[in-house]
C-alpha cells in the first residue's frame, strides 16, 4: 500500500489557507513594539529569505517553458501569494511541492487578461505583460499599483512593445496589447531613457520568445537579473550580457527545464535592512544565508562609520557593538543610486541611522520623489530634520527618539518605523502592516528571536 506524504498533503492546505487570505489587507492588525531606548540589547542570528525582487520575474517566467519548471527558496509573503494567483487565473497550475519549493505549469494558459484587483495592488504583475505577449501575441492589464513612493509611469514598457511591433490601446482604463493573430513580436533596440528593473526584467523575457535580436541598453544591472538570465539560458535562452548596462537576447522557442530548479537567490534589501537594524541595536549579531557581495555599497558606509562589521562567504557579523556609542560614529551623507550606488530601498532605514549618529548628514533621494513622506513621523518621535526639497533632507544626530503610534506608506518606510521603534524609548504602536506582510517573511517571529519585544495584535 502507498503511504500518503502528509508533509505536502499539509505543505498544500497551508497554501490554499494562504491564498483564501491574499486579499485581507491586514488594516486592522498592528504590532506592538518594546523599544530599547538607544541600548544595543539585540544578540543571535537571524536568516535572509529568498528575494521578493528575483521571485517575481522568475514565476512570471514559467510561461516561457513547456512542461512547467520548479522554483526553490520561495519566501513566504503576500506578493508571491498574489504573483501566483495571478497565474493561476491565467490557467496556470501552480502546485506547492515543499516549504518554499513551487511547480508550475503554463500550458494550459487560456486567458491574457490580467486580473484587476491583483494588478492594481502590485507592481510586479507587470512583468507578467511581456512573456504573455511574447507567447501569446496579446496581453491585456490595469495600470500596476503597488507602494506610494511617488510616480511610476509605465510608459517606457508600452514604447518598448511598441518598438516590438506591438499595438497598444487604451478601453476603459485597461491598457490592451496585441500584434496581431498569428504574428509574433520582433526584435527590436530598445534604450532607457531612466534606468528600469522591472522594464529591463519584462524586456528580456519578452526577447526571449521574439523573432530575431532584441537589444537593451541602459539596462538596469541587479545581480538578480542576470541570476536569472544565467539560469534561463541553462533551458535553452540565448542571452548575453545581463548584468550590464547592455543585454541581448535572440529570440527562439519555448524553453525546456527539465530536471532543472531554480533557486532563488537571498534577498540583499532584506539582509540590507537588517544589518542597519543590527548596526543600531545590536552588540552580537549574525546575519546568515546573504551574498555581502551585493551589499558593498551599504557596507562600506557603515564601516566607514564606525560599525564593526566582518564579512564572510554567506554571512555579516557585527561584533561587539555594544562597545560603541551611537554618538562617536561618524556622520555620513547618502545619495541614492542604481545598483551598485546606493539602494532607493534602504534610504528610508537609513535615515533612522543618521538621527543616531553625531553631526549633520543630508540624505539625497534620486529616484523617487514621494520616498520621503516618513519624515513627519520621524519628527514627530523626536528626530532632527530639515526638509530641503521633495528629495532632501539634513538629519542632525544624535536624538533621542519617543515611541508613537505610527502608519507606513509603503514597504520599506514601514521597516523603517520598525528600526525607529525598536531604538526609541517607550512603547510604540504600527498599524496599517499589510505592507510589511508583502515583503518580509514572518517578520514578528524573526526579530523576536534576536530579542526585540515584539507583537503582533490581529484586527
Amino acid at each position: 500500500m502507498k503511504v500518503k506524504n502528509t508533509d505536502n498533503i499539509n505543505n498544500s492546505l497551508r497554501y490554499l489557507q494562504q491564498k483564501k487570505a491574499v486579499f485581507d489587507e491586514n488594516k486592522k492588525d498592528k504590532f506592538i513594539i518594546e523599544g530599547l531606548g538607544g541600548k544595543k540589547k539585540l544578540n543571535g542570528k537571524i536568516a535572509v529569505a529568498g528575494a521578493k525582487n528575483a521571485a517575481l520575474p522568475a514565476l512570471s517566467a514559467s510561461i516561457l517553458f513547456r512542461n512547467g519548471f520548479c522554483v526553490s527558496n520561495i519566501p513566504n509573503i503576500k506578493d508571491i501569494d498574489s504573483m501566483n494567483i495571478l497565474l493561476e487565473k491565467l490557467g496556470a497550475i501552480v502546485k506547492k511541492q515543499a516549504e518554499k519549493k513551487y511547480h508550475i505549469v503554463t500550458d494550459e494558459i487560456k486567458s491574457v487578461a490580467l486580473d484587476i484587483e491583483i494588478s492594481k495592488k502590485m507592481r510586479g504583475s507587470i512583468i507578467l505583460t511581456g512573456v504573455l505577449l511574447a507567447r501569446f501575441g496579446k496581453v491585456s492589464f490595469p495600470h500596476p499599483g503597488g507602494c506610494i513612493i511617488g510616480a511610476r509611469p509605465i510608459d517606457a514598457f508600452l514604447n518598448s512593445f511598441q518598438k516590438m511591433g506591438a499595438k497598444v490601446q487604451n478601453r476603459n482604463g485597461k491598457y490592451v496589447v496585441s500584434v496581431g493573430k498569428n504574428k509574433k513580436l520582433k526584435g527590436a533596440k530598445i534604450f532607457f531613457n531612466k534606468i528600469t528593473v522591472t522594464g529591463t526584467e519584462t524586456l528580456m523575457l519578452a526577447g526571449i520568445l521574439a523573432k530575431g535580436r532584441t537589444v537593451i541598453e541602459n539596462a538596469a544591472l541587479e545581480p538578480e537579473i542576470k541570476h536569472l538570465a544565467d539560469f534561463l539560458n541553462s533551458c535553452g535562452a540565448k542571452i548575453r550580457g545581463a548584468g550590464t548596462s547592455t543585454i541581448e537576447i535572440i529570440g527562439g522557442n519555448l524553453l525546456s527545464a527539465g530536471n532543472r530548479v531554480y533557486k532563488i537567490p537571498p534577498d540583499r534589501i532584506e539582509a540590507g535592512s537588517f544589518l542597519i537594524l543590527g548596526a543600531l541595536s545590536a552588540d552580537n549579531l549574525e546575519i546568515t544565508d546573504c551574498d555581502p557581495k551585493h551589499m558593498r555599497a551599504l557596507i562600506n558606509i557603515l564601516k566607514d562609520s564606525g560599525v564593526p562589521i566582518i564579512e564572510e562567504k554567506n554571512k555579516i557579523i557585527i561584533k561587539d557593538n555594544g562597545k560603541i556609542k551611537n554618538k562617536h560614529l561618524k556622520c555620513i551623507d547618502i545619495k541614492t543610486h542604481e545598483y551598485p550606488g546606493f539602494p532607493t530601498d534602504l534610504q528610508s532605514l537609513m535615515a533612522i541611522y543618521l538621527t543616531q549618529i553625531s553631526g549633520e548628514s543630508l540624505l539625497f533621494e534620486t529616484i523617487f520623489e514621494g520616498r520621503l513622506n516618513y519624515t513627519d513621523d520621524l519628527i514627530n518621535m523626536g528626530a532632527n530634520i530639515i526638509i530641503i526639497d521633495t528629495h532632501r533632507i539634513m538629519i542632525k544626530g544624535p536624538t533621542q527618539l519617543k515611541g508613537r503610534e505610527l502608519i507606513g506608506n509603503d514597504l520599506r518606510a514601514e521597516f523603517a518605523f520598525f528600526i525607529a521603534t525598536i531604538v526609541a524609548k517607550g512603547k510604540s504602536v504600527i498599524n496599517n502592516v499589510r505592507y510589511i506582510d508583502r515583503g518580509y517573511e514572518r517578520i514578528e517571529e524573526r526579530l523576536s528571536g534576536i530579542g526585540v519585544n515584539i507583537q503582533r495584535i490581529k484586527g
